[in-house]
């Protein structure tokens, strides 16, 4: 059964977070609130993470996987970004934009696209994810909370315990977040691609 944290959504309590990154050193899947709907986590160097992210999600191989950073410095560290990649990224971090980016040697294989070799990376915005990420060190693998079959994001942490409490290792509560996915832009191509509509609004960053 999932431990299940109340969090403060503007100042999250430093003894919480660390109790949720132990969760995830061990081997869990934690529900976290983003700056766009809740999230599924976990550990980057956690051979199982991938599968048990995308058995959650009932998704494929071929679904980019997300990882969540704590700044550019990071992104650069695990994505390949040029001049003109970086000055999109540098006006839309941190915020709810998932970019598709390839993925360095730094990224395990089982992580990143099987055929295309890119992953998604963000930044998220919001206390108690900045928090967390702080708390391990190192980017998170993640997914949106979407359930199999479904459409919409779940934003509702005891919705999430209803639905996922003996799936998951932790639910961190910190009140209702957006009900919004990410909008995804790809950015292996010449042009910047919109992949999906979401929070973000591609006119602040004079896409189309």
């Amino acid at each position: 059964m999932a431990l299940y944290f109340s969090i403060h959504p503007a100042n999250p309590q430093p003894r919480l977070l660390k109790q949720a990154a132990q969760w995830l050193t061990d081997g869990g899947l934690v529900a976290v609130p983003t700056d766009s709907s809740y999230a599924v986590v976990a550990r980057l160097d956690d051979k199982d993470a991938a599968d048990g992210l995308r058995r959650l999600r009932g998704l494929d191989e071929r679904h980019h996987l997300t990882l969540l950073c704590r700044d550019l410095a990071e992104i650069g560290h695990f994505a390949r970004v040029d001049n003109r990649q970086y000055r999109l990224l540098k006006a839309a971090t941190p915020g709810p934009w998932t970019f598709i980016l390839e993925a360095t040697k730094e990224v395990p294989r089982r992580v990143s696209h099987p055929s295309r070799k890119t992953i998604g990376i963000r930044v998220p915005d919001h206390p108690v994810m900045l928090g967390l990420l702080e708390q391990v060190g190192a980017p998170l693998l993640s997914t949106t909370l979407i359930p199999k079959d479904e459409s919409e994001a779940l934003n509702d942490a005891e919705d999430i315990r209803e639905r996922y409490e003996h799936s998951l290792a932790a639910i961190i509560d910190a009140g209702a977040c957006p009900q919004s996915p990410t909008t995804v832009i790809d950015l292996t191509s010449e042009e910047p691609v919109v992949v999906r509509v979401g929070r973000g609004d591609p006119a602040t960053l004079g896409l189309a």
